[in-house]
């Protein structure tokens, strides 16, 4: 169950119908599907404020439940365009964040038009994505990603090593992590992780991997679990929560003194990733099936990374300031 499904349930039909529709019909997680409600609450709730029917005042309590096709087939361009102006100004939103609300919008928009044919006309088809700065992802060397696993000790030190293990090995993001149950590690050696939209994917699990489960698997509780399928527990015996996983990554990065950095469990997937291309010679297509990527796009990331790596050596040579007299 997602944050907002209390709320969506309880939304106006129109919503309800086309979040269900990207749930059930699509295959979006429950997290994509939160994203988009979010996005067009924030959106109708502007739409409500421009049209004179609330106050800007209490934006953060104005209720969608009665937005209805009018109110939606009266939505212009222009009115796209004020809405993102006011996502910089009041709401100081990123271009990553008003690109998501865009991509929510035309989404929208076109499942109203093309799919169930609510609307003539796609108001919205123009909408542009805002542009976003291509940043390299933050990862760790060899050197700290070995520091990090020789940090791990403690009472949870045999589950705690094995997390890390499998992030920095297997490239999966966090939910997959927290996702895995035992039926999911297989005799022949390899991992079923559920990814993104549901995907399933396969991965093959090296000797480290291989090793740290078996170790984790002797000391794992049997007695009292409430989860029995999970492989990762909690004290409280319980499936690991994301929010832990991510507790127990920020302190081994402390501990192997790489805190402060913007490192996180995220971080531990590029690290995996990059690892694998630049020291193990991956092929690109090979990474993207790893990674669970769905465009070979995404991937190059990886590429442009070790370009940089070669500009920015060639830039530190100590010849390469100097200039013909």
């Amino acid at each position: 169950m997602g944050k907002y499904t209390q709320e969506i349930r309880s939304t106006a039909p129109i919503l309800r119908d086309f979040l269900n529709y990207m749930l059930v019909v699509k295959g979006k997680s429950q997290l994509t599907v939160d994203e988009y409600y979010k996005d067009l609450r924030t959106f109708f709730r502007f739409i409500k404020i421009s049209r004179g029917l609330e106050s800007e005042d209490s934006f953060a309590t104005i209720s969608i439940v009665d937005v209805d096709l009018p109110l939606i087939a009266s939505v212009t361009l222009s009115d796209a365009f004020e809405f993102m102006n006011y996502c910089i100004d009041e709401r100081d939103n990123h271009a990553a964040t008003r690109a998501r609300k865009a991509c929510s919008l035309r989404v929208f928009y076109k499942y109203l038009t093309n799919k169930v044919h609510l609307l003539d006309n796609n108001p919205l088809q123009e909408l542009d994505t805002p542009k976003i700065g291509k940043t390299l992802p933050k990862y760790l060397t060899l050197e700290e990603a070995v520091r990090l696993l020789q940090s791990v000790d403690g009472p949870n030190r045999e589950r705690d090593y094995c997390i890390l293990t499998l992030f920095l090995n297997c490239g999966m993001r966090l939910s997959e992590l927290c996702g895995i149950n035992l039926s999911d590690v297989r005799d022949d050696n390899t991992l079923r992780l559920v990814g993104k939209g549901n995907k399933e994917r396969i991965v093959y699990l090296n000797d480290a991997c291989i090793a740290a489960i078996h170790v984790y698997m002797r000391v794992r509780p049997i007695d009292g679990v409430k989860d029995k399928n999970a492989l990762f527990l909690s004290r409280m015996k319980k499936r690991i929560s994301p929010r832990m996983v991510e507790e127990i990554v920020y302190k081994y990065l402390d501990k192997a003194g790489l805190g402060g950095r913007g490192l996180s469990a995220h971080k531990l997937r590029h690290t995996a990733a990059t690892l694998m291309y630049q020291h193990g010679q991956v092929d690109v297509r090979v990474l993207k099936d790893i990674l669970g990527h769905e465009n070979l796009g995404t991937t190059e990331i990886y590429t442009h990374l070790s370009n940089k790596q070669l500009e920015d050596a060639a830039k530190a040579n100590p010849l390469g300031n100097l200039t013909t007299k």
